[in-house]
């Protein structure tokens, strides 16, 4: 029991940094109907800044909570600046195209990231120092969760609280469900949906950005690769919860660190992604529109 309880604790983490960023892809998906595969770079880039920002104010003596905090900030700041660039240039001028266009357009913008990384950082893994602090009242129960762990299940609940008042009560929020629900009716009723897409791909953005830096400091090292990695877990968690449903990214997102957790601790960790689209299967078989999709009927 002790041992599922471990697994079960560290589900729960993982499924937390997937949540982070299929939110972004769930979010993009419900306003414009596209699968935004680049935003998994997005989150990668988001831990490199933290990494060189960090690097550089941790050099010049600054306490660890203000160096977190430094860092965190401005992978916020790039990952939302990043994400903003990518859709006014390759993803705007598509949006009245075939699907199949944009899609095209967005693994070419996730590949052209990549490879930029790589070129400007180095293709090995490099380390990645852990600014979360120790805390100590959980001494007692560390054989079930660590520090880190603890703090990635906080913050991940908080920024899902914020996320929510914003879209259910702010004007902002309204904005995003009246455009994703009808965007010529939006517009006809004075909404500038061109800012409200913009603005849904910064705040995706930024919570990829988080999750980047989150996944990082628990693994401890970072790679120009992780970026596609964990995208393909977080479409797969947006899938599985039903693709469009915020409520859904973050079920689905637990339900796949569920499954990786357990099925790595009681069966090999070396099928660790194939659990991942195992589950998918198994969830699309059963339900189709994923765990919280509605089946939408296309008049044609």
């Amino acid at each position: 029991m002790d041992y599922f309880l471990k697994l079960f604790l560290s589900g729960t983490a993982k499924g937390s940094i997937y949540a982070l960023i299929a939110l972004g892809y769930t979010m993009v998906y419900g306003i414009v109907q596209l699968i935004n595969f680049a935003h998994g770079e997005i989150y990668m880039i988001g831990g490199f800044v933290a990494l060189i920002v960090g690097g550089f104010f941790f050099a010049m003596g600054l306490p660890v909570p203000v160096v977190l905090l430094l860092s965190v900030l401005a992978a916020i700041v790039f990952a939302s600046a990043f994400g903003f660039t990518i859709e006014r240039l390759a993803y705007r001028p598509l949006r009245n195209k075939p699907r199949l266009s944009a899609l095209i357009s967005a693994i070419g913008i996730s590949m052209i990231l990549q490879n930029f990384v790589l070129l400007m950082q180095t293709e090995k893994y490099l380390p990645f120092p852990s600014y979360l602090p120790e805390l100590g009242f959980l001494a007692s129960v560390r054989e079930y969760i660590n520090s880190t762990q603890f703090i990635i299940l906080v913050t991940t609940a908080l920024i899902m609280v914020l996320l929510t008042i914003l879209i259910k009560f702010t004007k902002v929020g309204k904005a995003m469900r009246a455009t994703a629900q009808d965007k010529d009716m939006a517009q006809l009723v004075g909404i500038n949906i061109n800012q409200v897409i913009s603005t849904t791909f910064i705040i995706g953005s930024a919570l990829a950005a988080v999750g980047g830096v989150l996944i990082c400091s628990y693994m401890g090292q970072i790679n120009y690769y992780i970026g596609f990695i964990a995208g393909i877990k977080a479409f797969v968690a947006a899938v599985l919860g039903g693709i469009g449903s915020i409520p859904g990214a973050v079920i689905g997102s637990f339900i796949l660190g569920w499954t990786e957790s357990l099925g790595t601790g009681y069966i090999s960790s070396d099928y660790e992604d194939a659990f991942a689209f195992i589950i998918l299967i198994i969830i699309l078989i059963l339900k189709p529109a994923g765990v919280l999709g509605k089946n939408q009927k296309q008049k044609v």
